[in-house]
């Protein structure tokens, strides 16, 4: 014989519940609903996908500062400015489109996590996030002599980044950057073919041991893609007073004569021997500000 089920009656409200049914306040007890891959806030609101969404407009945002600020180019060669741009507009238009899409969405649509990850829901998305805010915290700085020193000064370019096409005989030795006179030693490595010659050079200083006191070292980084790659080349200049006079660092603006001299020299298996090169006789030495655009390209 079959029980029926009665149906409880509340007193206060003078409606039936079936005992079976859900009641909607236990359900919604803690403010809140919990699905397989999502956190949600109280008052149902999604956390992980709008750390996404925050994420992509933060990194929009920095590399449009980046490209606004000028920024870029202590971290990029200029000719991927225009891939930085588009990148940074691209991202905006995906974290507004996705923060419609997420607005508009039905709030009791359901979320399926069918695949398993090995780090919470929404840890790469913070991570990323992380990161931008340190991008904004730590703005990027122009590459120093330690770092020159570190990835080894040279007077030429190196082989594989040797590039003999943007060589042009045409300029006047006196509108040479320092750049342009170490790509011309790289065309034609011979010092005596120079003497005598006016130079015009700006450049920072580094402090290498194995030269004279009345020496320095005037450098100024190549970048061929981006800072991470970039390397350090230079030019010695012969001064009237003590080096120590200009620590490192120091950007420096130096006009005077191209000359010959035997110096000691470092090479990459950190040997040290002596070679005739050029340098520049330094007639006026005047302190310059850290450049827009410090690198060479």
């Amino acid at each position: 014989m079959k029980r029926k089920k009665r149906n409880r009656f509340n007193k206060l409200t003078g409606e039936h519940r079936s005992p079976q049914a859900p009641s909607s306040l236990g359900a919604r007890s803690l403010g809140r609903e919990t699905r397989p891959g999502s956190h949600r806030f109280y008052g149902g609101v999604t956390v992980t996908p709008w750390l996404a969404i925050l994420a992509i407009l933060t990194w929009s945002a920095l590399l449009l500062n980046y490209a606004v600020t000028g920024q870029y180019k202590l971290l990029i060669h200029p000719n991927y400015f225009y891939l930085m741009l588009a990148s940074s507009i691209c991202l905006l238009l995906l974290g507004i489109f996705r923060s419609l899409l997420l607005f508009n969405s039905p709030p009791n649509q359901t979320e399926k996590n069918e695949h398993i990850t090995l780090f919470p829901p929404g840890f790469g998305s913070l991570l990323l996030l992380l990161v931008a805010i340190a991008g904004w915290l730590i703005p990027p700085n122009v590459l120093s002599s330690t770092a020159a020193l570190q990835r080894g000064v040279a007077e030429t370019l190196p082989a594989t980044n040797s590039q003999p096409q943007a060589f042009v005989t045409s300029i006047k030795p006196e509108e040479r950057s320092l750049i342009d006179w170490v790509r011309t030693l790289n065309a034609y490595p011979e010092p005596d073919a120079y003497q005598g010659q006016p130079a015009h050079i700006t450049g920072f200083v580094i402090d290498l041991p194995e030269l004279p006191d009345n020496y320095l070292f005037l450098a100024r980084f190549i970048i061929t893609c981006c800072a991470v790659d970039a390397y350090p080349v230079g030019i010695p200049i012969q001064l009237n007073d003590p080096q120590k006079k200009y620590p490192p660092d120091t950007w420096l603006e130096i006009t005077g004569n191209m000359t010959t001299a035997t110096l000691a020299v470092r090479d990459r298996t950190e040997q040290i021997r002596e070679k005739r090169q050029l340098v520049v006789s330094a007639t006026t030495i005047k302190p310059i500000p850290t450049p827009a655009d410090p690198y060479g390209h």
